[in-house]
């Protein structure tokens, strides 16, 4: 096979060319990035894949018409060939990133590096250091500061419309079978295959709170548990899995209510019904998931230990506070914002912004959308944008596209470790942070 190494892209210099983009992992995420990229393909060309599942690579290659030597079934046989791309987009495990992050950096690719960073502050900062020595570019898949939602919040704070921030409640309300999918029955469900779901689903919110706020956490503190997915909160007559279940049609956690609706309905529960069928949307495939595989299992008889709610308190540079929530038992639905400052408040929920203002007690409304469109598809616009994005900044000469520094990236994570040190050891947590950045919007005046 012929493979010829790709020169690196030169930042702050235009490429004059497509970028060539090469993608590792074809999960769910993976498959998502490169097909927003080929969207552009005046700009952006996918030139292969890494996956091990048989049909999800050849259903990618085929996708994306990709020359069979460019096809790999393992991320590690990607890295270790000649350089065929500018850039690749790591959608691997979690605990994987580090090593493959590594790998591809030590070959000078630049990496759209998928959430979260690493599963450890060691990896986080082995991942940032080498990085900045090989002088590539990586963009940490934290969509939400892509959204047109986020800027347009932004912007209302840089116009000064609510005044001085001086403190601000976050809620993430993850959704009862949201939660029940990924980190009751799912690969998200154990601290010891993967994290805690603060960092695995939450480092997106802490980072969002630190670009929002614009100054360095300083001290923190947490508290949650794995509250009621338990063994003892079993109901009286449950089966270990929900086909064979007498009391199935009153639980709200139906693995079979939830992945048959989704055959039928589209949408987020339809994508699960995808996941655990590979594929493959019939009411068979869903019948053999539910009898063999682990998302037919009851709720309370899984092996999860992940917590199903948690809150964070953060103490800011300047005495700027915030609180978190993470909450497994809510509706499916887009994150909640309550920002207070000192002229009026600011209320998001992912699309809408009401800005009230104290001295005329008048509220005014601003829909972010551009289309109209629900929140939470494509995370609000945030995957388009950080795709795009991420292509500027290489295609363009315009590093500026990377929105977070990898030092940004790297104090958020860091406020993530020291939310769950506290959690589970007590008391208040003092938090480590670098960033250029942070430092200097600390400082009087910034």
């Amino acid at each position: 096979m012929t493979i010829i190494d790709t020169e690196p892209t030169r930042h702050g210099t235009p490429l004059r060319r497509p970028l060539t983009l090469a993608v590792a992992g074809a999960g769910a995420r993976g498959t998502a990035y490169a097909d927003l990229a080929a969207r552009r393909p005046d700009s952006c060309t996918v030139v292969a894949v890494a996956e091990p599942r048989e049909r999800a690579r050849r259903s990618f290659a085929e996708r994306h018409r990709i020359d069979p030597a460019k096809v790999f079934d393992s991320w590690r046989d990607l890295a270790e060939a000649p350089r065929i791309a500018d850039a690749v987009v790591v959608a691997l495990l979690d605990e994987q990133h580090v090593e493959a992050a590594l790998a591809f950096i030590e070959r000078g690719y630049d990496l759209l590096l998928e959430k979260p960073m690493a599963t450890t502050e060691e990896g986080c900062r082995r991942i940032s250091e080498a990085a900045e020595l090989a002088g590539v570019a990586v963009q940490i898949c934290h969509v939400m500061r892509h959204t047109t939602y986020t800027r347009a919040l932004k912007a209302e704070l840089a116009r000064d419309a609510i005044g001085e921030i001086i403190s601000v409640e976050h809620l993430e309300p993850v959704g009862y079978y949201h939660f029940a999918h990924s980190f009751v029955r799912g690969n998200w469900r154990r601290q010891d295959e993967t994290s805690s779901v603060l960092l695995t689903k939450s480092c997106h919110d802490l980072d969002w709170l630190n670009h929002v706020i614009s100054r360095a956490p300083r001290r923190v503190a947490s508290f949650g548990s794995l509250t009621h997915f338990r063994p003892e909160n079993r109901p009286p007559g449950a089966a270990d899995r929900c086909l064979d279940c007498a009391v199935e049609s009153s639980c709200p956690f139906s693995a079979e209510r939830l992945y048959r609706t989704g055959l039928r309905e589209g949408g987020t529960k339809q994508y699960f019904a995808n996941v655990i069928t590979g594929g493959v949307l019939t009411e068979d495939a869903v019948t053999e998931a539910l009898a063999t595989g682990p998302y037919g299992r009851c709720v309370y008889a899984c092996d999860n230990d992940v917590a199903d709610h948690q809150v964070v308190s953060i103490e800011y540079d300047g005495g700027v506070t915030a609180s978190f929530t993470l909450s497994a038992f809510t509706p499916l639905e887009n994150r909640h914002t309550k920002i207070f400052g000192t002229r009026g408040q600011l209320t998001g929920d992912g699309r809408f912004l009401e800005i009230y203002d104290f001295r005329t007690e008048r509220r005014t409304v601003i829909d972010t959308s551009r289309d109209g469109s629900a929140a939470a598809e494509g995370h609000a616009g945030g995957d388009q944008a950080l795709m795009d994005d991420f292509i500027d900044a290489l295609t363009a000469g315009r590093p500026d596209r990377i929105t977070a520094h990898l030092q940004d990236t790297l104090d958020g994570h860091r406020l993530v470790f020291a939310a769950e040190h506290s959690r589970r050891e007590g008391g208040v947590v003092e938090v480590r942070t670098q960033s250029p950045a942070n430092q200097a919007r600390t400082q009087p005046g910034g």
